[in-house]
């Protein structure tokens, strides 16, 4: 274990509150060189990332850079950051008003009680906060209004007769969409919601109101464009943002940000990789992140809060975490559930999720918004993809945007819910026999037994809508079985001429560095009803095509110390005809 230096600074992993983080000399990623852009941009300012970006962190530093209430702390929580040493005219000029729908319950048939609930002890702390700036009577009269439309009505008013300016924050605008988006019943409640005279609807016109008044302005975030769309028509002076190349950077950390950390920490602490070491085993599970089409080629953006974790978990232990997953961080399961059941909806011969596996992109358009009863029309069912962090822009294809999976933690996920959706009612693999299968694969070379259990699962597990699809469903299936492998990191590369998928199986030494065998696996498919010569001519196409894929700077980098083996594995229909290696 590392030893603990005194005046190390403390990795804010989890952390929201930016006073705590700068006061008690935790490391901060310095993001403060956008608020002079986000000012010169249009006062109402919509932004949207995935989970675990850094959305509440960003909020709560602007929080305390406008807050007229932490105008004496400014040197102390901004002197040595850029906008310490640039300010704007605006510092410290408002009464800040902050709103966090997470806490709200996404059930709607409750949700009129829980943003009244909540708004009502925010706005009542408020009126106590800035007590010496409002009228004397603010906080009596504010009782006597009735619910959060009410009370936001009374409080933007009272905030004017007092000649005071509101910035209004809103974080996670769209929490509820978790529940709304999953059953037909409540897309119904959520369009009577969202529309004609709806509750939400309804708040979303009093803010509209109040930025005639003393809301001077508004940052507003979520991870679904789907309820801003619904409701652009009560609240249409919003901006958004989230396509920007601008502020492509606002969020998440670029690659010369997490050597700069690096760096800091190889001073204070034992290390025993070089910084270009550790770039190299973090960049293909957390980075690979565009949100801007123009931006495509030029920085690449790492999810923050796994480099967080993945460096407190280093500097505590002097190794590379076991798991580069941390539990905290996975991507909310029912949402992707949700994403999954709407995929079902499709009328195609194949899910977008199957065709991004197996073919590894797709194109589509991003839109900025959609209402959510469009939620299945490809394009937009892509765009949720994208702001769900599943999906990262990848340049250009026949005039389209190219989405492919950013990364190896988005991979995992993506293929672990691939698998339960071959079989809704219960897919009971094994977890006992797979990690034994897999760690004989690792150690022992025992390839054989490991694609039979494949094989054998594929064949107990496909419907018959999934034997139809044919050479999507056993490409998927195979690539989510091996993503399972916690001794390998699967790289599948799709062959340009035929489409044909290779599996490398790059062994993660730096986490079992006593593993000895890896794997590249070219993976065939003959239809049910071609002949068996077609087996044959398969088998000699993949024998060829490992041999030049084993000769690729990829694959001899990757290897180490490890002996690797070229396996061939031809489907016809949904059984295995052939699993060999080849010998050369």
């Amino acid at each position: 274990m590392d030893y603990i230096s005194s005046d190390r600074k403390l990795l804010p992993y989890g952390m929201m509150n930016f006073k705590d983080i700068r006061l008690d000399n935790y490391y901060y990623v310095d993001k403060t060189s956008f608020i002079p852009l986000i000012e010169q941009s249009d006062r109402f300012f919509f932004f949207i990332r995935p989970r675990r970006f850094g959305k509440s962190l960003t909020l709560n530093m602007l929080q305390h850079y406008y807050d007229v209430h932490t105008k004496d702390l400014f040197d102390d929580l901004f002197g040595d950051l850029y906008i310490g040493k640039h300010p704007t005219q605006d510092r410290n000029s408002y009464l800040v008003l902050y709103l966090n729908f997470s806490g709200i319950d996404g059930e709607l048939h409750n949700y009129r009680k829980g943003l009244d609930s909540h708004c009502g002890i925010t706005f009542e702390n408020f009126c106590k906060i800035y007590a010496d700036y409002l009228p004397q009577d603010t906080l009596e009269g504010l009782r006597e209004a009735r619910g959060a439309v009410e009370q936001l009505d009374f409080l933007y008013q009272a905030c004017a007769r007092a000649g005071q300016q509101m910035y209004l924050f809103i974080d996670e605008y769209d929490h509820f969409t978790n529940a709304i988006l999953s059953d037909a019943e409540s897309l119904y409640r959520y369009t009577e919601e969202t529309h004609k005279e709806g509750y939400l609807r309804a708040f979303f016109n009093k803010v509209k109101a109040g930025t005639y008044s003393s809301i001077k302005r508004c940052f507003i975030t979520g991870v679904s464009p789907v309820t801003m769309d619904d409701l652009t028509s009560g609240f249409n002076i919003g901006t958004n943002y989230s396509l920007t190349p601008d502020f492509n950077q606002l969020m998440g950390f670029t690659e010369e940000e997490v050597r700069e950390m690096l760096t800091y920490y190889s001073t204070t602490a034992t290390f025993h990789h070089t910084i270009d070491e550790l770039i190299e085993l973090m960049k293909p599970w957390y980075d690979n992140y565009c949100f801007a089409q123009r931006c495509y080629g030029e920085t690449t953006l790492y999810n923050s809060n796994m480099v967080l974790y993945f460096v407190k978990n280093y500097i505590r232990y002097g190794e590379v975490p076991r798991n580069m997953i941390e539990s905290n961080i996975r991507i909310d399961y029912e949402k992707l559930r949700m994403l999954i059941r709407k995929d079902k909806e499709f009328a195609h011969d194949a899910s977008i999720i199957q065709t991004l596996v197996s073919q590894g992109y797709i194109t589509g358009e991003l839109k900025e918004g959609f209402p959510a009863v469009n939620i299945v029309d490809p394009d937009n069912f892509v765009s949720l993809l994208y702001y769900f962090g599943m999906l990262t822009i990848s340049g250009m294809h026949k005039g389209k945007t190219k989405l492919t999976i950013p990364n190896q933690v988005v991979q995992e996920q993506l293929y672990t819910y691939l698998l339960n959706t071959y079989n809704e009612a219960d897919l009971s693999f094994s977890s006992y026999e797979k990690s034994e299968l897999a760690s004989s694969l690792a150690y022992d070379g025992a390839w054989q037994s490991y694609f039979d259990y494949i094989a054998a699962c594929l064949q107990r597990y496909a419907s018959q809508r999934d034997k139809q699809k044919g050479e999507f469903f056993v490409h998927g299936f195979t690539l989510a079985m091996t993503a399972q492998n916690r001794f390998y990191r699967p790289i599948s590369e799709a062959d340009t001429q035929a489409g044909y998928v290779d599996i490398f199986l790059s062994p993660l030494l730096d986490i079992y560095p006593d593993m000895r065998h890896s794997y590249i696996i070219e993976l065939k498919y003959a239809k049910y009803r071609d002949p068996e010569s077609r087996v044959d001519e398969l088998r000699t196409e993949g024998i060829a095509q490992a041999n030049r894929y084993a000769d690729t700077d990829t694959v001899k980098r990757a290897v180490g110390t490890t002996i690797l083996h070229k396996i061939v594995v031809v489907y016809k229909g949904m059984e295995m005809r052939v699993c060999e290696e080849i010998l050369s």
